[in-house]
């Protein structure tokens, strides 16, 4: 790992310099063990703690397959999917693992006794597998989390589509968090150089998913001018949503959970906040008893903020503690774009306000290449940026990912892989020197406890 690591911060090192590196037998990773997976049985979601289930431990080398690549990982990221993984939530991710280890032979090593998680990465290409061409050993990297098969007709139009679609890290094994991974080679993208390793692993799996929600004509299409509720405003998925509805000329009503997150998103631009907490939004009478007077409490504070104007578009990720609201709120033939369901997967609402009103529920979940290529340009051109607030070493995953599922976080939260130290990794220094400030603007930043 040593050789690695020294080769990567050689300015003077070429692809055959890579090439001819070693790949050690093993390496360390951020695992949930199978013979865990029961631990949690009989607690809250909220009881759960990831930092008991997350270990960092060594794991043999994969085997490297047509199509594929290895991956020295400098850095990686938490998502939420982490925090499903490690508290075995909805489903212990082995059986994922089980049926993607039968679907053919160069799979079958995927199912193991361990799984290593993770759905993001910065880093470099160390080994390609047979028919791999646009990458090769040396080539700085992010990734993003779509592994595809596409044998089927059905991902053709949209990867998202097929059949064999899975997250990497989630539904797979060799995921991030880690000091190698094993990817298809159709998930790597070029490291926007403005950025330190950690700054560039932040970014693939959220900006990508709000990007296909937002954006795209496979989620809600968002247009300028339109107004758009943004859920969790201040953390890894809607600071990015944030971003993307300012640069796309939508008018953005942020809620965010303290004035801590409001502090942050009205320094990216955005003017129409909401504290729920402060406000003190309640959308449930008891555990099983919505409150409608709530959701027509908080649409009437959005139109006192809109001048009037009901959502366009409400970006939906908490799932079933605001699901009820978000469909009230939109307007007449608006759209709730909903993935992920963070607060709970089982959704309630009043089905008159989505029928008599023509809305549109769209499901999205991750994006495509072509959105994950795009949403990365925008990172390396500037106009989105990584809202990075912390960063842990791999072996404090779990207090990492303990911090996410306890919402102690803003924006994401940034985990070490190979890099020794934070801060390195740049190389366009003078992008980077014009859009400091906002790349910075997280930094440091978590929520008061």
């Amino acid at each position: 790992m040593e050789e690695i690591i020294s080769t990567i911060q050689a300015d003077t090192a070429t692809a055959a310099d890579f090439a001819a590196l070693r790949l050690p037998e093993s390496y360390r990773g951020a695992v949930v063990l199978k013979d865990e997976a029961g631990m949690f049985e009989g607690m809250a979601s909220r009881d759960k703690d990831p930092g008991k289930s997350l270990r960092v431990q060594d794991v043999p080398t994969p085997p490297l397959g047509p199509g594929e690549a290895i991956v020295a990982v400098m850095a990686s990221a938490v998502n939420y999917n982490t925090v499903w993984s490690a508290v075995f939530e909805p489903v212990p991710t082995f059986g994922f693992l089980e049926r993607y280890g039968r679907t053919r032979p160069g799979a079958a090593h995927h199912d193991r006794p361990y799984h290593v998680v993770g759905s993001d990465l910065s880093g470099v290409v160390l080994r390609t597998g047979p028919g791999v061409t646009r990458w090769q050993p040396g080539d700085r990297v992010v990734a993003h989390c779509l592994s595809v098969e596409l044998e089927s007709a059905d991902g053709h139009g949209d990867t998202m589509l097929d059949p064999e679609q899975r997250i990497w890290g989630y539904e797979t094994n060799y995921g991030g968090l880690a000091e190698l991974a094993l990817v298809k080679a159709n998930q790597l993208m070029p490291k926007p150089e403005h950025l330190t390793w950690e700054e560039a692993a932040c970014s693939g799996l959220v900006n990508s998913t709000a990007y296909r929600q937002l954006v795209s004509r496979n989620g809600a299409g968002m247009k300028q001018g339109d107004v758009v509720l943004i859920w969790g405003a201040g953390g890894g998925l809607g600071s990015y949503a944030t971003q993307l509805a300012l640069n796309g000329g939508a008018i953005p009503v942020c809620v965010v959970s303290d004035e801590h997150k409001a502090r942050l998103v009205r320094s990216m631009g955005a003017e129409l906040v909401i504290d729920r907490a402060r406000e003190g939004y309640r959308f449930w009478k008891d555990e099983h008893t919505p409150d409608p007077r709530e959701w027509k409490r908080l649409g009437a504070r959005i139109r006192e903020l809109t001048g009037g104007d009901d959502p366009d578009v409400v970006f939906e990720h908490p799932g079933r503690e605001t699901f009820g609201a978000s469909v009230y709120v939109a307007r007449r033939g608006g759209t709730i774009v909903t993935c992920a369901s963070t607060s709970g997967f089982q959704h309630q609402f009043d089905n008159r306000y989505l029928w008599t009103s023509l809305k549109r529920v769209v499901g999205t979940h991750f994006a495509n290449y072509r959105e994950a290529w795009e949403a990365n340009r925008l990172i390396a051109r500037g106009m989105v940026h990584p809202t990075l607030s912390v960063t842990h070493p791999l072996d404090e995953v779990g207090e990492a990912a303990r911090a996410v599922h306890r919402n102690l976080h803003s924006g994401k939260v940034g985990v070490l892989g190979l890099a020794p130290r934070t801060g390195l990794g740049v190389r366009d220094h003078e992008l980077r020197a014009r859009h400091l400030p906002a790349i910075d603007r997280f930094r440091g930043d978590t929520t008061p406890k």
